[in-house]
């Protein structure tokens, strides 16, 4: 069987208009832009296979988007190849649409001042559902989203967390066989984000379907995710299983603690102080050397803690990290 998703050599380049500064620029702009290439991916390759689920990681202007829009057929490929579930997706558009969903975070598929529920009928019609199988899966995946006491609410009303349950209900109705996630958590709470990502998974797990999830987010990648592929400018840059990501870069705990006390000193090995203010300190653990437990139990032993927050480094130290890692490699490979 073929694998669910693959790319071969995909690379995408934007022609941008550049801009002219001055009165006299502005002037020249009127009969001539100049224009530059931009290249948003180069030749990113990798196969993933039926039923897995898989993170796409990278910072802010990666590539990360771009490529989920060749994958999906929205925008077709300066170069290389790409299939999903063996058709090519910017010249069988149509027939992928029918097997996979989809999951902007920053683009709803719901109407705004509608409820969930008319959205819901609008997609059953859009993919030619049976009317009672519809009905059938819409009730199972809003029983298991929680999301029965909201179904006939205005989208508008709605929380942030709760309309990104929707999107992805509305997302796995027509029981797709990949499902293609950029960015379903930007901007939710801790709650909500632990919430979207524990019912992707769950869903996944029950319905066989694969997943490429797009996040700058290390916890989305954690919690849902058993692979990783790290991409920065553009470029491919690792693909590993996650639990191989997490023993090699993902060591590290930032610790910010809140305290009664203006100082407190933590003393261990592997912990570094990052920031200092006022009854306010941000540690860097390195968790291999001693865990977050006993830098708590060390600093309760001190003082009196008035709040603690525990979270990985920003995806960008990470990506900077192993970008960092290959160039000393390829460096170390040209000398050989």
């Amino acid at each position: 069987m073929s694998p669910a998703l693959r790319a071969s050599g995909l690379s995408k380049t934007f022609r941008v208009q550049e801009r002219r500064g001055g009165f006299v620029g502005a002037l020249k702009g009127l009969f001539s832009r100049p224009t530059r290439e931009v290249r948003a991916v180069e030749g990113v390759s990798f196969s993933i296979e039926r039923g897995e689920r898989v993170a796409f990681v990278g910072p802010n202007g990666a590539g990360k988007s771009t490529t989920i829009k060749m994958l999906t057929g929205i925008l077709q490929p300066s170069a290389g190849e790409a299939e999903v579930l063996g058709l090519v997706p910017w010249r069988e558009r149509r027939a992928l649409a029918y097997r996979i969903g989809t999951v902007f975070g920053q683009r709803s598929q719901l109407w705004w001042h509608l409820p969930p529920t008319d959205t819901f009928d609008l997609l059953a019609k859009v993919y030619d559902q049976d009317p009672r199988t519809h009905r059938e899966r819409r009730d199972r995946l809003v029983d298991a989203f929680g999301l029965g006491a909201l179904l006939t609410r205005p989208v508008k009303t709605l929380s942030l967390g709760e309309r990104m349950r929707f999107e992805i209900v509305a997302s796995l109705l027509h029981a797709p066989e990949v499902l293609l996630l950029d960015e379903p958590t930007i901007g939710l709470d801790v709650v909500a984000k632990g919430v979207i990502r524990d019912l992707v998974r769950a869903r996944s797990a029950e319905d066989g379907c694969t997943v490429l999830l797009a996040s700058h987010d290390t916890g989305d990648m954690e919690a849902v995710c058993d692979r990783v592929l790290v991409i920065h400018d553009g470029r491919l840059l690792l693909d590993r299983p996650v639990a191989e990501l997490r023993r090699t870069w993902l060591r590290r705990k930032v610790v910010t603690l809140a305290t009664a006390e203006p100082r407190v000193d933590v003393e261990r090995p592997g912990v570094v102080v990052r920031e200092r203010s006022p009854h306010r300190t941000v540690l860097e653990v390195d968790t291999s050397v001693t865990a977050v437990e006993a830098v708590v139990a060390a600093v309760l032993a001190a003082t009196r803690l008035e709040d603690l927050t525990v979270e990985d480094p920003p995806m960008e130290e990470i990506v900077r990290a192993i970008y960092a890692s290959a160039t000393r490699a390829g460096a170390a490979g040209g000398g050989r």
